[in-house]
């Protein structure tokens, strides 16, 4: 039987298995208080930077991929993006409408298996999907198609579902014929139905109370939700400060990395303070951008009318959020395939030279930054690369700390309940994905 979290004590949940890596999570309450939360990541440095030095300029792309099984499309525009910045080439018309519609392909993909197989759980007592199929079938199947869908997509155009291996600097290896889209835009419209079902679901869901008291980082674009390009922009916690924006090539100004001794993550501050990127951040930069149909699916979810500036910062919604997207991404990719035209190269040439390139795009999970600088011969000489899961790591340990806060003025929280507290604060936040059957393992330390 669980025992009763004290008043004083250090909690320690040595492995949350079901984000990707390898993080733990550490607790210390002194009277009543929570003095300490870390999330402690201790899986070996994986040294991608350091290896891209003295790489071709065509390389990157297809090396940081690797980085993540699950976003690796993030990963290889972003570089696509930086590289191209340095070299000077511009890619635009349909190269750039397939790579948004690529994109589009994995924002359903990641963001429909976070929904159903991760999060949704929480919402419904049940401790994994496995158990939600014996009460929700219907829904897990549902969400079972979507991400199918989104995988067909990225292996349509990008040659595998997983590390693909048709997009190269410039485009791609090869575009598709309109023929070869036209069975995909069958196979939307029936995905457009189960992402609107997805989101009413979704809506009926009990959501705490809760805001995260953090600033607001994403990309914005001026015509359109942004997604695989934008310019940073910042939407203050304390407003009404006014929001602001600043070049992608001055990205590492504003955000800063340092280390922590707890962790091999750097931790990113923004101008020095704590911020969120992500779904939250999306909605609050770009929500009036998303289609008249997106739109009026958020209002009748409850997000409010972001035509009016209205947005979301509890963190339990952003499983909300990410099913809005979730349609967006799926009429957005209808529209896409509906104007397709093949042009007439698959990729425009991206000729070495020197130079620094910077690039950004919306991973599911948030801005992911790469940085570039090249020689005379297009080799890499310095490359850094800031994910979006090391730029929340402050926002959701303020979250773990506010809300076991919170739940020990409750004198009969068991420590059974305050590891699922935590689980559930820190998947609201979607730090990367490796399914398992059982997330957490406590230990306590008696104070």
């Amino acid at each position: 039987m669980s025992e009763p979290v004290t008043r004083s004590q250090v909690v320690r949940i040595p492995a949350l298995t079901r984000v990707e890596g390898e993080t733990a999570l550490y607790l210390r309450i002194e009277d009543g208080t929570v003095t300490e939360s870390r999330l402690a990541i201790y899986e070996p440095p994986r040294f991608f930077e350091a290896f891209l030095r003295g790489r071709a300029h065509t390389e990157p792309p297809d090396l940081t991929s690797r980085i993540c099984g699950i976003c690796p499309v993030a990963y290889q525009l972003s570089a696509c993006r930086a590289v191209e910045d340095a070299c000077g080439a511009v890619v635009d018309g349909q190269l750039a409408a397939l790579r948004r519609l690529l994109y589009c392909g994995e924002w359903i993909e990641s963001q429909t298996l976070h929904i159903h197989m991760l999060h949704a759980p929480d919402f419904l007592g049940h401790d994994d999907v496995i158990a939600l199929s014996r009460s929700h079938r219907t829904h897990v199947e549902r969400g079972l198609r979507l991400k199918q869908t989104g995988n067909a997509l990225v292996e349509l155009l990008g040659g595998r579902a997983i590390h693909p291996v048709n997009v190269r600097l410039g485009g791609f290896h090869r575009t598709p014929t309109r023929a070869e889209l036209r069975p995909m835009a069958e196979r939307l419209r029936t995905a457009l139905d189960d992402a609107w079902d997805t989101v009413r679901w979704v809506a009926g869901f009990d959501f705490p109370d809760a805001e995260c008291d953090a600033d607001l980082l994403a990309l914005a674009e001026p015509d359109t939700y942004a997604i695989e390009s934008g310019t940073p922009v910042v939407v203050p916690f304390d407003e009404p400060r006014p929001r602001r924006a600043f070049p992608v090539r001055d990205f590492c100004e504003h955000v800063t990395e340092e280390q922590v001794p707890y962790s091999t993550a750097l931790h990113s501050r923004l101008d020095g303070r704590r911020h969120l990127t992500g779904s939250l951040a999306r909605y609050a930069v770009s929500g009036h951008l998303l289609s008249p149909l997106a739109r009026q699916a958020a209002s009748e979810a409850g997000l409010g009318d972001p035509q009016r500036g209205e947005f979301c910062r509890n963190p339990y919604r952003s499983i909300l959020v990410r099913a809005v997207e979730v349609l967006y991404a799926v009429e957005e990719a209808q529209r896409i395939i509906a104007e397709y035209e093949r042009p007439a190269r698959p990729h425009v040439e991206v000729p070495a030279r020197s130079g620094t390139g910077h690039g950004a795009t919306e991973a599911p999970r948030g801005l992911l930054y790469h940085h570039y600088t090249l020689d005379d011969a297009g080799r890499v000489t310095d490359a850094r690369i800031v994910p979006p899961t090391a730029q929340n790591q402050g926002a959701i340990e303020d979250d773990l700390r506010r809300l076991v806060q919170a739940g020990l003025d409750r004198a009969d929280l068991s420590e059974a309940e305050l590891t699922r507290l935590c689980e559930r604060a820190v998947r609201n936040h979607d730090p990367c994905i490796s399914c398992s059957a059982h997330f957490l393992e406590l230990e306590i330390e008696r104070a």
